[in-house]
């Protein structure tokens, strides 16, 4: 017979049979009695400086892991301060659990101290809340809970746990299932689907294999390689979708949509089949949708029924899990002894003469440090394996564009919600998951100021995430849309008044250095990257630089605009942007 504990306790329990060996919180009156049975229970936490960053780090854990990660907050503000994370992921499904305190159940409506009706807020930025009533439900709800976060479209879950239920008494029964978090994906699809869907690919000439994230979510990524090669169709990824592919394979053709190189988006433009795999043709892909592939068929491989033919209509919809969907694919056109056809090797060398065209490139001989070249630079020297986390902005476009992914779940981006602040406790999360491999934080000035506070969680915890600035001094993609779209009326977008960085570092106790001549950039990144401890690498950019291509608002992929409009910048120019 169990013994008779208080609903903490069951709820550390539960978290281990889940095999949850870090969580990232901040403690409040509401879930005192948890950190109190937390004391002695052999459960590693984080103490992070604010809620916010507790998401964003189950987020990075999650997303390298491929398993829920999974943060606490008390009531009321503790429980608001998760909401931006859990939109992000909820936006890019991520799996998370969210654990939040919540007022006694007597005071339930009664606007007690810190009371939030958090399962009200939460609903539209998580799959599911559960509102716990008593301490014996804590098993089934964490069972259903960690279940529901990674099954079907995987997503944020919320529990909110009274303080009561939290120090209320019970005989806990745990169910067997607990621990055992393999996805529960309905398959919708049938043999026709797929015979259909090898029939399309057969027949096209001009096909593009356009990847999302929820390949990356299905664990696909080796099966993704096998059909390319089998069929000899270049890949191309969303963001989101960027590692599922390496970078530097042959059919590899890297990001396509707002920022994607010209040579992806007239690819996209002229091909005569789109396979959407785990992609959702977002409008930062496809542009503006009368424009978008129009000359090609579409077949879209989904999990999630709901976004079939909700921003793009296909021609064919094969709706179950990406990685058994590729499977039973691959099997049908290996026995039709698939081989690369001349047609398909046109294709390519089409696309081979796009790249030479435009290619993704910048002023490599500048006397000013390019925000590229620091990319480029880092991504010579890191492990195969590292991890790269980023906020949003400029410096996440360019690390898209410019830095080579060799692995699957090496980036991290707050891709669908764009939240800033992001990357360096993502960063932190991928590490404690990792702590033995290189995470590497591209974050902006901007940004990195919505979370800095954090600074403090590594040195605490001794978590050696390295964290290189891109400092250009502004917002800068609010700076660059400012000049390209709103005729050069800069307002607000100065950050000339942040903190020296680099004292800042020093002052939690985090080495820190700072860049300000090309020249440099070489050895100060061998030194930043030369040991197992938290670094800081603010490299002064040049703040002029902007993020080409970029499809401006409303224009189709074909309208994209390759470079910046070739005229002489004045000095004075620059001074009046830096006086805003």
């Amino acid at each position: 017979m169990a013994r008779v504990v208080s609903g903490s306790e069951i709820l550390l329990e539960s978290l281990k049979r889940q095999k949850v060996d870090v969580f990232f919180g901040l403690p409040g009156g509401a879930v005192l009695p948890l950190y109190d049975a937390l004391y002695s229970a052999g459960i590693r936490h984080l103490l992070v400086r604010h809620e916010q960053a507790a998401a964003f780090a189950a987020d990075g854990y999650a997303r390298v892991m491929g398993k829920p990660g999974v943060c606490l907050g008390t009531s009321g503000p503790g429980a608001t301060n998760l909401i931006t994370g859990l939109t992000s992921a909820m936006m890019d499904s991520i799996p998370i659990v969210a654990l939040t305190g919540q007022v006694p159940a007597a005071l339930i409506g009664k606007d007690g101290f810190q009371e939030a009706d958090t399962i009200g807020i939460s609903l539209p930025s998580t799959k599911q809340s559960f509102a716990v009533r008593k301490a014996a439900d804590i098993p089934r709800i964490i069972d259903r809970a960690f279940r529901s976060a990674v099954s079907g479209r995987p997503g944020p879950v919320l529990i909110d746990l009274p303080k009561n239920v939290l120090m209320d008494m019970a005989e806990p029964v745990y169910p067997a299932t607990m621990g055992v978090t393999a996805p529960e994906r309905k398959r919708e699809f049938g043999d026709a689907d797929i015979e259909r869907a090898a029939d399309m690919i057969l027949e096209s000439r001009r096909a593009v294999l356009y990847v999302g994230g929820g390949l990356v979510a299905s664990d696909a990524w080796k099966e993704l390689r096998e059909l390319a090669e089998i069929t000899h169709i270049p890949v191309t990824t969303t963001l989101m979708g960027l590692g599922a592919f390496p970078s530097h394979h042959p059919l590899s053709l890297g990001m396509l949509g707002m920022h994607g190189s010209y040579a992806t988006n007239m690819s996209i433009c002229n091909s005569d089949l789109l396979v959407a795999l785990g992609a959702r043709f977002d409008d930062r892909v496809t542009g503006r949708l009368n424009g978008f592939a129009t000359g090609a068929k579409k077949i879209q491989f989904d999990v999630d029924p709901s976004e079939v033919n909700k921003n793009v209509r296909g021609d064919l919809s094969v709706v179950g899990d990406a990685r058994e969907a590729l499977v039973a694919l691959i099997d049908v056109l290996k026995s039709r002894k698939t081989t690369p056809t001349p047609e398909r090797r046109r294709w390519m060398q089409r696309i081979e003469s796009w790249r030479g065209e435009h290619p993704l490139t910048y002023d490599r001989y500048a006397n000013a440090v390019k925000p590229q070249m620091v990319i480029e630079a880092v991504a010579q020297r890191a492990a195969d394996d590292a991890i790269i986390s980023v906020d949003v902005g400029q410096h996440q476009m360019w690390t898209a564009q410019f830095y080579n992914f060799k692995q699957p779940r090496t980036w991290l981006s707050s891709s669908g919600l764009g939240s800033m602040g992001y990357g360096f406790p993502a960063a932190m999360g991928a590490q404690m998951a990792f702590p033995d491999r290189q995470v590497i934080a591209f974050v902006g000035d901007g940004g990195f100021q919505m979370t800095l506070n954090d600074l403090a969680t590594v040195v605490q915890y001794r978590v050696p995430v390295k964290i290189v600035i891109i400092n250009n001094r502004a917002l800068g993609m609010v700076r660059q849309w400012q000049e390209i779209f709103f005729e050069k009326r800069y307002c607000d977008i100065n950050l000339d008044f942040a903190p020296d960085f680099v004292k800042l570092a020093e002052a939690y106790g985090i080495e820190g250095a700072r860049v300000e001549h090309r020249t440099d950039v070489p050895d100060a990144i061998e030194d930043f990257l030369s040991d197992r401890e938290p670094r800081l690498l603010d490299v002064w950019v040049d703040p002029t630089e902007n993020v080409y291509p970029i499809v401006p608002p409303g224009a189709a992929l074909s309208e994209m605009v390759v470079e910046p409009p070739r005229v002489q910048v004045e000095e004075e120019a620059l001074d009046d942007l830096w006086a805003v």
